[in-house]
């Protein structure tokens, strides 16, 4: 946990989602799968279950080979700074959010504008599904690992 931030717990992990809300994945099988560049949550592992990276695939730098589809598809978190995407207490941006949130807590305002995010990227998955044969997880790869990047279906 970041130094000095506190949160409670309001759900059981997993649980008590938004009915807007509906991610594929859970943060643990996300970074099994690979991604950030293995670069994630190193500096704070401590403040979520050690179970979640058991099967992690993480890096000590960033590492596009670890990735679930083998491609560099994430910018610095600098650049999400610059551009306004960190929005409340969630210093690492979205995934973040995502973690505490599927740990339980519960921010009204900042779960809203995470979630209106989340949904907003599913843009992603309609022009996969535009420009794509069915089956063929080879076609936009970029596209599919920033969409595992936000727990959406990257095999669509």
């Amino acid at each position: 946990m970041q130094q000095g931030y506190v949160y409670a717990l309001e759900a059981q992990e997993g649980t008590d989602f938004s009915v807007e809300f509906n991610p594929f994945f859970s943060p643990a099988k996300m970074l099994e799968m690979g991604v950030f560049e293995g670069r994630y949550l190193n500096d704070c592992r401590a403040e979520f279950p050690a179970d979640w990276f058991v099967a992690a695939q993480l890096s000590d730098q960033a590492n596009p080979d670890v990735n679930y589809f083998g491609i560099k598809s994430r910018q610095p978190l600098s650049v999400w700074r610059d551009k306004g995407w960190i929005y409340g207490p969630d210093p690492r941006g979205w995934f973040q959010w995502f973690c505490r949130y599927w740990l339980g807590r519960r921010l009204p305002a900042i779960d809203e504008i995470q979630i209106k995010r989340w949904k907003g990227f599913a843009r992603h998955a309609g022009q996969i599904r535009a420009n794509c044969d069915v089956g063929d997880v080879f076609c936009r790869p970029r596209q599919r690992q920033a969409l595992l990047q936000w727990s959406y279906d990257p095999m669509i």
